[in-house]
């Protein structure tokens, strides 16, 4: 309901990446699961996974412990960001789970009243990305499981550098005066 700037983005990222490093461990390579509906919360948490040079593996709300406990387990997820309004299931996923260290929770209302927030608010705006390769894996796409066993694309951080300069360069024409959303 209110619009964001790049530069709020990226102050928030940055914030939001030291809080993965310095309180939690995140490390180039650990797995990093975000549970969340699509908003500008999530959208914040992705990148800043990918900032650290963690792999992020997106997952749908409507999963529940069990399906989540698979993918938890297949990919060898170390930490869990979930938004606050959808932490049962991923805290049920956690107590079957040796693997699943870390449970932080976000506010996906920018209302900044969950654990992720308060930290980052305490941070700095400045982070300096980790340097990543471009056959490094950013990105874990799993299915359903529906059929059985969840299985996972990956996604490389070339996959993503062409989608985002494919469209910004060639499709969109993208000025400096557009608004997304």
């Amino acid at each position: 309901g209110r619009r964001r700037t790049y530069k709020e983005l990226t102050d928030w990222t940055n914030r939001l990446a030291h809080v993965l490093v310095d309180d939690y461990g995140v490390a180039p390579g650990n797995r990093v699961l975000i549970r969340s509906a699509n908003n500008p919360a999530m959208v914040a948490c992705w990148l800043a996974a990918t900032k650290v040079g963690a792999v992020v593996v997106n997952t749908m709300p409507m999963l529940r412990a069990k399906e989540l406990t698979q993918i938890v387990e297949k990919a060898e997820i170390t930490h869990a960001l979930c938004e606050a309004r959808l932490m049962d299931e991923v805290l049920a996923c956690a107590g079957a789970c040796d693997v699943l260290e870390h449970v932080v929770g976000f506010d996906g209302t920018s209302n900044h009243e969950a654990e992720l927030d308060r930290l980052a608010l305490e941070k700095p705006v400045k982070f300096d990305a980790v340097a990543t390769g471009r056959d490094d894996v950013a990105l874990l796409g799993f299915t359903s499981g529906t059929t059985g066993s969840p299985k996972a694309t990956m996604h490389f951080q070339r996959d993503l550098m062409i989608i985002a300069d494919g469209y910004a360069h060639e499709v969109l024409d993208v000025q400096p005066d557009d608004v997304f959303v």
